[in-house]
């Protein structure tokens, strides 16, 4: 008779950013085609996105393929599944989950479950926003942001009387993404009204608003006043101490009773844990987060695991909460991983500590602020310290080649200024009799889209 194949340990990791694809690279190379083990990651998308650079997509800075690692390829032999997670049932250790609407339901069973889903936009609730603001959390969110740009200028081109409202873009949100995203958008937009000679300058309005009394407040006090100059020097208006309250009728609607008539309103104001999280019988921290001990395990129930941002993790560093930051992902990543390699080989857990060595925010126009170590650096010098750390840590020869060509051929020609439909409308058309073309797309549909796009 003969003998029994031992059971395999399966690790699932749900989600493939920074924190999952980490995870499973490092359990790679530490049980390197261990023969019983077996790691699956499942995510909606196959690709790992580099959020840092991710504002430099709707300014035509960068290709938008070029800032994302194909899963595939990323990993060596770890199970690449792309399908979205309809269920977690924790007591049966199992995850369901499908590739689309119409596909057949997989079921996912494991022995260690690795929580690393982000987070999803906080609209907290506040009338039109979910409806009819743009994020910045996706590589589609940042492509479409960068159609929209452009069609806005389309669109002021043949409706002169509404320039000021269609060449009016509202960025909500002073962190990191808002003003990255304000200041590569700034920097778009002004270069861009040379192609449309009836646009002019006056004409075009970026507006930056924030809750706080200081942009950029993970930064010190002078690189977030050093900051503040620079995007005002540049011609973005700096609304500080200021809320959004709703968005209606193209009218941004603030907390000091003003109204901005705008056609584009990104927001990138807040996050939250994502809505999968909610179903599970896990503590929870506020927003929604997984608490976690300071070894990445979910607290009384063992073989689940939790970082980034769907996690609260223990900072022993500051006393406080880990804050939802790249570098901070990816370093719990790989003590998650060996976390979980030392529960399969009977050893001891080791604590999570990171120290980080600074931060980094560009600025648009060859400018940045850093600190790193407990030095401040602005202006140019920054700027170069800011794309060389990016560029190194993008993952792959191939995607630091891409991003560096890209770099280099914005220093030379002007940014594209294509603008591309979304393919199902600009294959769509509306013959004398009716019927579109699109069999899959009801007549009515095609309709609205269009005469939306061409009001």
């Amino acid at each position: 008779m003969p003998p029994t194949k031992a059971k395999s340990t399966h690790i699932v990791i749900l989600g493939g950013g920074f924190a999952g694809a980490t995870v499973a690279r490092e359990l790679e190379r530490i049980f390197d085609k261990r023969s019983d083990l077996e790691i699956t990651v499942v995510d909606q998308e196959n690709y790992s996105l580099f959020t840092p650079l991710l504002p430099e997509v709707p300014s035509g800075a960068l290709e938008p393929k070029h800032i994302v690692s194909p899963l595939r390829a990323f990993l060596r032999y770890a199970n690449v599944r792309q399908a979205e997670v309809k269920r977690i049932d924790l007591a049966q250790r199992l995850v369901t989950a499908a590739h689309c609407p119409d596909c057949e339901i997989a079921h996912f069973s494991y022995d260690h479950l690795v929580l690393a889903l982000g987070s999803v936009t906080n609209f907290f609730g506040l009338p039109g926003i979910a409806t009819h603001a743009l994020q910045m959390k996706t590589l589609a969110d940042a492509t479409s942001l960068h159609a929209q740009l452009i069609g806005m200028f389309e669109h002021a081109s043949v409706n002169p009387a509404r320039h000021r409202e269609l060449l009016t873009f509202v960025v909500a949100g002073g962190g990191f993404a808002g003003v990255e995203t304000a200041a590569e958008l700034n920097d778009f937009v002004r270069k861009a009204n040379r192609y449309y000679p009836g646009v002019q300058q006056e004409d075009i309005r970026v507006v930056l608003i924030h809750a706080g009394t200081r942009i950029l407040p993970e930064v010190s006090e002078s690189l977030s006043s050093y900051a503040l100059n620079k995007l005002c020097s540049r011609g973005v208006e700096v609304l500080l101490q200021t809320k959004i309250q709703g968005y209606s009728d193209n009218r941004v609607r603030l907390s000091t009773g003003e109204e901005i008539a705008s056609r584009t309103l990104i927001w990138t104001a807040g996050t939250r844990a994502n809505p999968l999280l909610a179903g599970l019988d896990l503590p929870k921290a506020a927003g929604g987060k997984v608490v976690v001990d300071d070894t990445l395990q979910a607290h009384g129930v063992p073989g689940v695991w939790a970082l980034g941002d769907c996690a609260s993790v223990p900072d022993r560093t500051t006393g406080q909460t880990c804050p939802p930051t790249a570098q901070h992902a990816i370093r719990q990543a790989r003590r998650l991983a060996n976390n979980i390699a030392a529960t399969i080989n009977g050893q001891a857990l080791k604590p999570f500590r990171y120290k980080p060595m600074g931060v980094l925010a560009g600025l648009g126009r060859r400018s940045a602020v850093a600190e790193i170590l407990g030095l401040k650096f602005s202006g140019f010098f920054a700027w170069w310290l800011w794309r060389t750390a990016y560029l190194l840590k993008l993952p792959g020869l191939d995607r630091k080649v891409r991003v560096a060509m890209d770099w280099t051929l914005d220093l030379m020609f002007p940014r594209d200024i294509v603008y591309l439909r979304p393919l199902h409308l600009a294959h769509a058309s509306r013959p004398a009799d009716g019927i579109s073309e699109h069999p899959d797309i009801p007549p009515d549909v095609v309709s609205a889209a269009i005469a939306r796009l061409e009001s």
